[in-house]
């Protein structure tokens, strides 16, 4: 007898114990939707004679577990001994053999469909060899593994503009469902815009229709075809390049225009994004993808500006690539790609849920929304109400922006506007960079949460993923816990060794900066987290680790500079060094990142360089794959980079476009630090580390030997009033000392690795 199995996770044996009952596998497989070998099957086999055949099952469009709709993409991998006519397939008992069309002389497919909600055991058979795999299936609109469905949520169907120029027309129910639905459009020449394809009655192409280049060098007419259609809530989006002339498409007929490679795209954004579906998606028009060949698709809710919860994007991701391969079929890849809020999403799907992207490009990038820009955000308004409400004249403009680290003073107020995302309150009264409680749906605007509505709607990051960080106990209102805190942080602590503030403001500024109260109000106090909330969203991952799937995944992080910016912005590069120093601390090393800035980010001629990094992002996902070593996944990755592809920034001074190949750092004297150089946070100019991932600092007794100022027996005897509790020993890591819990992990309904 011989048992097919792969090398599976402690974790996941429960699964396969509760449903499939095979005690000799551990666990479930860690391989993504999107590789050559997707799932593994859940196998008994019995054979007439020892070692002769198997048969194995997979699930190509999703994992066995995490089914949605009542459809999966099945795929049969037979010995050669067995002939594929004499397979037999059964669903729930049911005969299922003729749905399966033979791909190779080993390898059978099926779209199963109708699949009823809960578990469903697929069996098949042949010359006394027989395997089963257990399939759960969850509703199309889910959820699978984020949690309960947030209420209030606000259907935008007939607000979304489909690409032939109409709306979506009202939802069908009460989770915002449309009926699925395929327009083929064209670029016209003429009026510079998508027009919807109409042939004559002779069955001509427009006279107006463009034509596009594709890889090889040919033209073609300029025909996209979109499918538009729901998961999840969401509204997403499936483009290629095909002629409807041609046939239609499926998983086993595809269109001549696709180069069988998938590019999933993502808006950014955060403030404002809660309780609603989303009037748009990332975009899928996009012509210099579709020039190189790819597919385009994305989701309402992969736009950040609409959904600021990365676990929601996530199951959203992995639910639309699963319509994608069992409409079109398995890609040979996908890459990821967004900008801000994109990159959230990027990162934080590859390392949580590994495989659903094989690599990523990024830009104007940070690790995740709840450290580097939370983080930033909440200590530059605490800054921003110093320096304009409680010690109007005691800085400068220069000791102020010395004290946030910023390269732009102009940066304090306007991240403090930012914060908007951590405030429930809105009041018209209120200045700007103290304001809250934003939303997008006007309705929503009635039922905001205030101190006269305690039972409103609270418009935050976290309020928004309340399934990850739970609710505050013993509270007489339902509000979620959050990941905050300040106690121990010496804000300008780094200005005062430098010499750019006194002592005097030092001891100052914090002994009155104070912290935020549940409402974003201002108190005298400094803020705690929530150890629990802390606790899990550095074990679920909202925290990047950077060392689960990210350990194995190529990684292109480009940006355009904006830290001099006279007005300030979030998007400062030092995020870009703190994604990579996670990445470091977790693996040893970052040699899978890259790292460019100040390209002409486009696919034009002109503009030439965003094309570049995705035929080399092509290049090394090919390497690897056709990589047939015993190597481990994380040494591929990293030695079939293409020896083109290393750190990078552009010189732009001149005329010339000048490309400087040289390795970019945080901190240092080379040419791109010359031309783009990093500057710090709040927390950092407070002591943090790089990677900026400390929720709770451990705390220790004030020293003295940690300022390079002299400091009288008064000044000091105050510092350790302000500090009574102790200062932040950043070297000791997260007071919660909680891990990263792997990977896969679910907040329900799926009970496969759910995270308690």
């Amino acid at each position: 007898m011989r048992i097919i199995a792969k090398k599976l996770l402690e974790s996941d044996s429960g699964y396969f114990h509760k449903h499939a009952g095979i005690a000799l596998i551990a666990g479930l497989l860690l391989v993504a939707c999107s590789t050559d070998e997707p799932v593994s099957t859940s196998a008994t086999i019995n054979a007439t004679e020892p070692d002769t055949h198997s048969i194995e099952i997979r699930s190509l469009s999703s994992k066995p577990w995490l089914i949605s709709g009542g459809d999966v993409l099945l795929e049969l991998e037979i010995d050669e001994g067995i002939n594929a006519d004499n397979v037999a397939v059964s669903v729930n008992g049911k005969d299922n053999s003729s749905r399966f069309t033979q791909i190779s002389s080993r390898r059978l497919q099926a779209l199963l469909t109708d699949l009823p909600v809960g578990d469903s055991t697929v069996s098949a058979s042949a010359g006394g060899v027989s395997a089963t795999l257990t399939l759960t299936n969850y509703p199309q609109s889910g959820p699978i593994i984020s949690g309960p469905h947030e209420q209030p949520f606000y259907c935008q169907t007939s607000e979304f503009q489909t690409v032939a120029g109409s709306t979506l027309g009202s939802a069908n129910d009460s989770n915002c469902s449309v009926t699925t639905r395929i327009d083929y459009v064209y670029w016209s020449e003429s009026d510079q815009q998508f027009k919807s394809l109409v042939r004559s009655i002779d069955g001509d192409l427009p006279e107006d229709m463009a034509l596009i280049s594709q890889p090889g060098g040919q033209s073609i007419p300029y025909i996209v075809r979109v499918e538009t259609g729901t998961v999840n809530r969401a509204i997403y989006e499936i483009a290629m390049l095909h002629d409807p002339a041609a046939g239609a498409l499926d998983s086993w007929n595809r269109s001549d225009n696709w180069n069988g490679r998938l590019v999933y795209t993502h808006g950014g954004g955060c403030r404002s994004g809660w309780y609603q579906q989303g009037n748009r998606t990332g975009g899928v028009m996009r012509r210099g993808l579709f020039e190189m060949g790819y597919a385009v698709t994305s989701a309402s809710l992969n736009v950040f500006g609409q959904n600021c919860n990365d676990l929601l994007a996530s199951e959203t991701h992995i639910m639309v690539k699963e319509r994608f391969i069992e409409n079109y079929g398995m890609p040979e890849f996908t890459i990821a790609t967004g900008a801000s809020g994109g990159s959230y999403q990027s990162h934080q799907t590859a390392d949580n849920y590994p495989g659903v992207f094989d690599g990523i490009i990024v830009s104007s990038s940070f690790p995740d929304v709840t450290t580097a820009t939370i983080f930033t955000l909440a200590d530059s308004r605490l800054l921003n109400y110093y320096f304009s409400e409680t010690d109007v004249e005691g800085f400068s403009v220069e000791q102020q922006r010395a004290v946030s680290g910023f390269g732009s003073w102009g940066s304090i107020a306007n991240l403090s506007a930012g914060a908007a995302r951590l405030d429930p309150v809105y009041n018209i009264e209120t200045d700007i960079a103290e304001q809250g409680g934003e939303v997008s749906i006007p309705v929503l605007s009635e039922l905001l949460y205030s101190p006269s509505n305690p039972n409103g709607v609270r418009a935050t990051v976290y309020d928004h993923t309340v399934n990850v960080y739970g609710k505050v106990e013993n509270s007489d209102y339902s509000m979620a816990q959050r990941v905050l805190d300040n106690v121990g942080v010496q804000y300008g602590f780094a200005a005062l060794n430098d010499g750019l503030i006194t002592a005097r403001q030092f001891i100052d500024l914090n002994r009155d900066i104070g912290g935020f109260d549940r409402d974003m109000n201002h108190v005298p106090q400094r803020h705690r987290t929530d150890a629990g909330a802390a606790k899990r969203a550095i074990e679920s991952g909202r925290i990047l680790s950077g060392g689960q799937g990210l350990a194995t995944t190529p990684v292109i992080d480009y940006r355009s500079y904006t830290d001099h910016r006279e007005t300030g912005d979030i998007h400062m590069i030092v995020h870009q060094f703190s994604t990579r120093q996670r990445m470091v601390n977790a693996n040893g090393h970052a040699d899978n990142h890259v790292m460019h800035v100040g390209g002409a980010w486009g696919f034009t001629e002109e503009q030439p360089d965003l094309g570049n990094l995705f035929r080399q992002m092509d290049q090394w996902i090919l390497n690897i794959k056709n990589d047939g070593s015993g190597a481990d996944a994380a040494s591929k990755v990293v030695r079939n980079r293409p020896q083109t592809l290393v750190d990078s920034c552009w010189d732009n001074r001149e005329e010339q476009h000048l490309l400087i190949e040289e390795q970019q750092t945080y901190l240092g004297n080379s040419s791109c630090n010359e031309l783009y150089p990093a500057y710090s946070t709040p927390r950092q100019i407070a002591g943090a580390p790089l990677a900026n991932d400390i929720v709770s600092c451990r705390l220790r007794r004030v020293s003295r030997a940690d300022y390079r100022v002299e400091l009288t027996v008064e000044e000091f005897s105050e510092l350790e009033q302000v500090f009574a509790g102790g200062v932040c020993d950043w070297s000791r890591g997260d007071a919660s000392e909680a891990l990263h819990q792997g990977v896969w992990r679910s907040f329900g309904p799926s009970p496969v690795n759910k995270l308690y």
